[in-house]
């Protein structure tokens, strides 16, 4: 293969320089190639754009992209490399990320973290900051669907969402997802369903907390309504569940929550949960479990704390 020869891929590469996300079609680009992550640093080097093993390697799981004006120089010069159309990857990439102090005042707005519990509310303070966490209040949840799978031994298996939001103003181009266990476990891994990717992708494996970036296909103007779903499951050691907690950060519309316990794990007593910011008391409701599944269905209007807890 020569450096500077470009030919169309084949398939299912093709495919994923056309609709993404980044490190997927970075990542089968390279194997593609044959090339070793260090005999790719060589040829980025010897094409003036040098690019250390270790950002190639984030570049290709999805912890970090491109952003910066020398990195996305190498970029071309990769494309080069990987033997791919020019301008394929950078195609791929979401809008430029914010300066660090934009992220710092967003992350630390009132509310965007004052619902977790201490001590984990430094976790999840740390975590919006390496993302781009503008748009939050910008987005107004109109529908939430959750739906929580607990596996034969009372553990977290999968986790799936759906999420209608609606844009306040011009520009959301992306909603954050935050997912932190009550107990630490394996961080779970995580699957959009299209046309909706990954962006920037937080991990802590201490306590198993995943905050991502859900790109939209486009960003919305105000008024315009998108729709994002997302799975998260959990691979070994998985973390024990006793309640499915949502944290609501600003008014929202209608909510549907549901648990499905294997038949193994069948509780005996399960709960409806609700509590407001302030010093309001929890409110409690029980539920009655039918085929080994509990759910509640409401409306939220304020922010606050609410889910379902089992024993």
């Amino acid at each position: 293969m020569q450096d500077d020869a470009v030919s169309l891929p084949g398939e299912p590469l093709a495919a994923l320089l056309r609709t993404g996300p980044f490190p997927d079609a970075l990542r089968a680009a390279m194997e593609a190639s044959g090339l070793t992550l260090n005999r790719i640093r060589h040829r980025l080097h010897s094409l003036g754009t040098p690019v250390s093993t270790a950002t190639l390697s984030c570049w290709r799981s999805g912890r970090h992209q491109p952003s910066q004006t020398a990195a996305l120089a190498a970029l071309a010069s990769l494309e080069r490399v990987l033997d791919v159309p020019p301008g394929a990857f950078s195609s791929l990439l979401g809008p430029p990320r914010p300066r660090a102090r934009w992220l710092r005042l967003a992350a630390d707005a009132p509310g965007l973290t004052a619902l977790w519990p201490e001590p984990r509310r430094g976790d999840v303070s740390e975590a919006y900051r390496s993302v781009d966490s503008r748009w939050i209040s910008s987005l107004r949840c109109l529908n939430r669907h959750m739906r929580l799978e607990v596996d034969a031994r009372g553990r977290e298996h999968r986790m799936w969402m759906r999420q209608v939001v609606r844009a306040e103003r011009d520009g959301p181009d992306r909603a954050v997802l935050a997912h932190l266990p009550d107990t630490p476990g394996s961080v779970p891994s995580l699957d959009l369903r299209p046309p909706c990717r990954r962006g920037t992708v937080v991990e802590n494996p201490r306590t198993g907390m995943l905050v991502a970036e859900v790109l939209f296909s486009r960003p919305l103007r105000r008024g315009d309504t998108a729709i994002f779903e997302a799975t998260l499951t959990h691979a070994e050691p998985r973390p024990p569940a006793r309640e499915f907690t949502v944290r609501q950060q600003s008014p929202a519309g209608e909510y549907a929550l549901e648990v499905h316990f294997d038949p193994a794990a069948l509780p005996t007593t399960c709960y409806a949960f609700s509590t407001s910011t302030g010093s309001a008391p929890e409110a409690r409701r029980l539920l009655r479990p039918t085929d080994g599944c509990v759910h509640v269905i409401g409306t939220r209007s304020s922010p606050g704390v609410f889910g379902i807890r089992w024993e």
